[in-house]
Parts: C-alpha cells; structure tokens; sequence
C-alpha cells in the first residue's frame, strides 16, 4: 500500500478523498494555488506545496508544477479527484513515466472514452446500445446535412472531446443547421482545443441513468445501483439519486451486464461510470463513459456503505477488489443536492466572497455534507461554483425527499449567495417530489414556473 499520496484537486473533493487517506493511514499531500493557501483542504492535509497562480492554468491545471511537487514530496501515487487534471490522458501518462502510481484507469482507456466519438464506437462495436447519429467524427456542414437527413431532426451536436455542455447545441430544423454548426464547432476549438464533431438523434422525455463500476487489474468487474441526474440545467446537473425510480431489479441487473461487458471489453482498471438515456420504454441507451470519481458517488456510497474513495486507492495498489457482486445490496434511497455559490434568480450569476457564517446540519442518521466551507473561507471566482453536497439516505425515496428537504432548509450560508432558496423549491415541486420528470423538466417546466413566481414576489 501506498505510503503518501498527493490529491491533484481542491475544495470538498480534496477534501473528501485526504479524509479516507487519513483512515488508511497514508500520508496526505495537498497542492493549492496562491488564492487557495488558506483552503480547508491545506489545512488538513499532512503536506501542503503551492503550485502557481490563482487561475486554474496556472496552478490546478499546471502538469508540470503538480509533478514537481509529487517528485519533491516522495508521494507514491497521484489522485486527481473530479475535474481539472483527472481526464487528461497526456498527465496521467507523465505520471507514469516519473514512477508515480496513477488513482484512475490507464492513459490510453482515458484518451479512448474521453473522445466520445470513439467511446461511442468502440461500445457499438462491444454490444452496447448507442444512440442514433453519426458514424465518426463530422468535419464539415455538408457531412452535419448528410447525417441530419438519415437521422432526422431534431438532433445534437456535440464536441468529441468536449464537456459540460461544451461545444454542444440542439438543432431543430434543417435550417438552424449551419449556423449552429459553425458555433458549436468553434467553441469547441476554443474550450477544449479540438474540434472535432459528431451528432446524435435527440431523444424525447428521456432519463438521465448512469452506473458506476470498478475493475481490478485481474478483471474482477462490480456495478453499482444505478443513479437518476435528469434534473439538469444547461448539461449541468442539479439533483442525483439513487436507485433510479422505475428501475427494476431486473432493468438493473440487464444495465450491469452492459456495464460489465464493456469494461471487460476495453480492459478498464479502477472506476468509471458509464452514462445511458432511458426512453420512455425502458430502453437504454449510451452516451458516454466518465474515466474517474464522479460529484455524485456519495449517493452511491449510502445505498451500498462502500467507500468508493478507498476502493479506488486499493485497486491502484494492485490489489484485488476485496467484494465481489454477490455483495452490492442496494439499502434504502438517497438524494444528493449541490450547494453552489451562484445567484440563481438573477440567471444563476457567480458569487465570489468570504463566508461570514454557515452551518451545515450533520446531525442525525442518514445525513452527509462534502464541503470544505468555513467562516472566514474566501469562496474564490477562479473556480467551479460547486462549494459542497447536502445527501440524505431513508429507507424510501419519499423518506429521503423529506429528509433532503430537511437538511436544505436548514443550512445557512451567509457572505455570499446561494442556490439554496432554487434547491428548496426544486425540491417542494410535486412533479419532483413523485419523481415524474425527464432531461428536459427542469429548464422547459420548473425554471420558468419559478422564474415567475420570483417576479410576482418582488
């Protein structure tokens, strides 16, 4: 097992992951950027070394600077987290090369799955379901036309290499094509340096289901209850579950034979998460695979009492999974919200400043908060807005509702705003409170619903 292991990230997952290092007994080392040095994350950490400059280029995302603090700090083994470094294929293959063990799967599956064009058909080619669209990368519009009109409309354009919505746009009719296209493309080229594209059929009231799996380095494969992330806005998601309402036993167990063959298929080592659309049949469908941790695994973590963080830690350490399937029960329902620093009445603007007073409600079973807030935290603007998860877990879903709604309503965080007051609304509305939405629900329905009833109150 590793001795010291340096975490590649910030904020509550940083956090999250030198807290299971500490309960390992493995020595934690923290990297920070100039405008972080005072972060929570710094100060629990056992080492802490400053990497660069507020911006996230300078410092978070600097590859360079991040291995020479491993080298300097004698860590053994590198876990990047969520976001920044934790899906760069060339980091993960320097890390190798420098001697330094790499929490994640190898360099070449992350560069495989992160181009989603290829995912898509390197899981066609295993067996798995894939939404209609096109076979390869699009280069042009006169291709885009070809594809639209064997498909038909409405259909998405999405950046092979892209995220969070990057270089993705709707397109409805035959008209919006070019145009949209040429946009897509060219946000692409400038968020994520490639523009390379590729097209899939829209999908009506779809479900957003994704499952988690680890796999050792002998191919022993789990899968995790499934989880629910329909509740979106902007590609961004809001709201996580598991299990999934209207996922069977059965539907679960057909997910996880998917989810098994294509991690088999493509020899994957630690965890992922492979994401699918449900039709309103029951039909599913891949999109695409994440090559780490994913924001919402503690859902995971309360249905089935794994830390995933551990596992993953162990599995990088060549050691064989310690559970097998026969294990995983699902136990009870749990919802994850995500507490973000932003003002959703006013378009969900960024707020930046320091916490003058927060508390977090821990008390009670069945209650968890990832956060790295404190009074006195200066909430940075160089950063994703995320600063921490309020999860609950009950015995049934209406329990967590009621649960989650609890703990909601009694967080406070004052010095900066919130998305708390949308999340307590999120979560009062009957259609979410009954589990009745799709991909669609929360920017076509609810937003405008509560964007209106801000406007009445004013």
């Amino acid at each position: 097992m590793f001795k010291k292991v340096l975490v590649a990230n910030r904020g509550e997952i940083a956090v999250r992951i030198i807290r299971t290092l500490r309960e390992m007994g493995i020595a934690s080392v923290a990297v920070y950027s100039t405008a972080d040095k005072d972060s929570l994350h710094v100060q629990i950490a056992d080492e802490a070394i400053a990497v660069g400059g507020v911006k996230p280029t300078d410092s978070y995302l600097n590859m360079k600077n991040i291995l020479s603090a491993a080298l300097l700090t004698g860590s053994e083994a590198i876990h990047p987290g969520y976001g920044f470094l934790s899906e760069n294929a060339l980091f993960a293959e320097m890390v190798g090369e420098v001697g330094i063990k790499w929490i994640g799967p190898r360099p070449d599956t992350i560069e495989l799955m992160g181009n989603k064009a290829n995912a898509r058909e390197e899981m066609r080619q295993a067996g798995v379901p894939v939404i209609p669209g096109s076979d390869g990368f699009i280069r042009d519009f006169s291709e885009a036309k070809v594809v639209a009109d064997r498909i038909g409309y409405p259909l998405l354009l999405k950046a092979a290499a892209g995220g969070g919505g990057k270089g993705m746009r709707f397109v409805y009719s035959e008209d919006e094509l070019s145009d949209k296209f040429d946009d897509a493309q060219n946000e692409a080229r400038l968020s994520v340096g490639d523009d390379q594209m590729y097209i899939e059929k829209v999908m009506e009231h779809v479900r957003h289901i994704e499952m988690q799996l680890l796999r050792d380095e002998n191919g022993h494969v789990i899968y995790l209850p499934e989880r629910d992330c329909s509740l979106q806005r902007k590609n961004q998601k809001v709201l996580e579950e598991s299990p999934a309402v209207g996922v069977t036993p059965e539907m679960r167990a057909y997910l996880g034979g998917i989810v098994t063959k294509a991690a088999q298929a493509i020899r994957y080592e630690n965890t992922g998460t492979i994401e699918f659309l449900q039709d309103h049949e029951g039909n599913f469908y891949f999109m695409e695979m994440n090559t780490r941790i994913q924001v919402e695994h503690p859902v995971t973590e309360m249905v089935t009492n794994l830390d995933l963080i551990r596992l993953q830690i162990e599995v990088a350490a060549g050691q064989d999974l310690p559970i097998t399937q026969d294990d995983i029960q699902v136990n009870g329902h749990s919802i994850e919200v995500r507490l973000t620093a932003e003002r959703p009445e006013s378009n969900f603007a960024p707020s930046a400043g320091t916490v003058d007073l927060v508390f977090l409600p821990t008390g009670g079973p069945g209650v968890r908060i990832d956060s790295a807030l404190f009074v006195g935290d200066k909430v940075q603007p160089f950063y994703d807005s995320m600063i921490g998860k309020l999860v609950a877990k009950a015995d049934t879903r209406e329990q967590a509702v009621q649960k989650i709604h609890r703990i909601v309503d009694e967080t406070v965080v004052h010095g900066i705003s919130t998305s708390l007051n949308f999340q307590k609304a999120l979560l009062e509305d009957p259609h979410v409170q009954r589990g009745e939405f799709d991909t669609r629900y929360l920017e076509t329905e609810f937003l405008p619903r509560w964007t209106e009833s801000l406007s009445e109150d004013e």
